[in-house]
């Protein structure tokens, strides 16, 4: 099948991987169509890439702007937005809306990004992509679910601790991950569905613990380490606090985090990219900054 994809639609287009995820088909020789969001930044899309603008959210506004697609692969959910809506409203009903589109327009694939996930899930993030993982795999077209056990981007809080002098981490920091760089898992998806493949489990090159993720941030900033553990009882109750008084916008990440803390969560390796010289380079981006406004006053 992979030879009679061409055109390529992508959800969720202005985001941290599916930026990237466009970059890589097109790098590929695929058109692509982009669908954004009335409002949203797009400058980082390239003038090559048709930009859709409709509402994932509101069916009424996705008529028809699957036409001519080949294959929809959706990057699509709710991360740290500040509105109203909820997972269930976006990583699943929305994801929904535009199956229901695909199917509509005989769109021939629907790739999904997922995440890697062991066992019942355990957050109202990871629920709602499992349930619209569970309606995928039912749909009358090719599928592919696509599951990264974390991104590049994500390790950046930890970083963020780390300027501030200490990283807290629930548990004993020995969980296990291999989280990967953004443009190197894209190149890693785009591989899989050339390969037709069905269901893709996805990590980066290097296995670390929380608490060695913690001690490369402390590296980049040229620090000394200070960690400090909290046990499992001490987040959960935390979370419980948050989702009777914070936004979801807040608790929601945090569940997401709690629940990555209790288990290893290894994908198959991919990529050259490391952590570290994300962080190294992200410090260095930093003090140039900083260096550039000390000059220009």
């Amino acid at each position: 099948m992979a030879q009679d994809i061409k055109t390529a639609f992508v959800a969720g287009a202005t985001g941290y991987l599916g930026r990237r995820i466009v970059a890589e088909l097109l790098s590929r020789g695929y058109e692509v169509k982009a669908l954004v969001r009335p409002g949203s930044d797009t400058s980082g899309l390239p003038g090559s890439v048709e930009q859709i603008e409709a509402e994932a959210t509101a069916p009424a506004t996705l008529d028809g702007i699957m036409q001519g697609v080949d294959m929809v692969i959706s990057a699509l959910g709710l991360t740290r937005q500040t509105d109203r809506l909820s997972y269930m409203d976006v990583d699943y009903q929305a994801n929904l809306n535009l199956l229901r589109e695909a199917v509509e327009a005989g769109v021939k694939r629907f790739a999904y990004v997922h995440v890697l996930t062991r066992g019942t899930p355990a957050s109202d993030l990871v629920a709602a992509k499992a349930r619209f993982v569970a309606t995928l795999q039912t749909a009358p077209l090719e599928t592919c679910v696509i599951r990264p056990n974390g991104f590049f981007s994500d390790m950046e809080a930890i970083l963020e601790m780390a300027k501030r002098g200490r990283v807290w981490l629930i548990g004993n920091g020995s969980v296990r991950i291999n989280p990967i760089d953004g443009s190197d898992l894209a190149a890693a998806i785009l591989d899989g569905l050339e390969a037709d493949a069905k269901d893709i489990e996805i990590g980066g090159p290097q296995i670390l613990s929380l608490d060695q993720i913690a001690d490369l941030a402390f590296l980049a900033l040229d620090r000394r380490s200070k960690i400090t553990h909290l046990p499992l009882w001490v987040g959960r109750a935390a979370l419980s606090f948050m989702k009777r008084f914070a936004p979801r916008h807040i608790w929601g990440p945090f569940e997401f985090f709690l629940t990555s803390c209790r288990e290893d969560a290894i994908g198959p390796c991919h990529g050259e990219r490391s952590l570290s010289h994300h962080f190294k380079s992200l410090c260095s981006d930093s003090a140039s900054a900083d260096m550039a406004a000390v000059t220009s006053r």
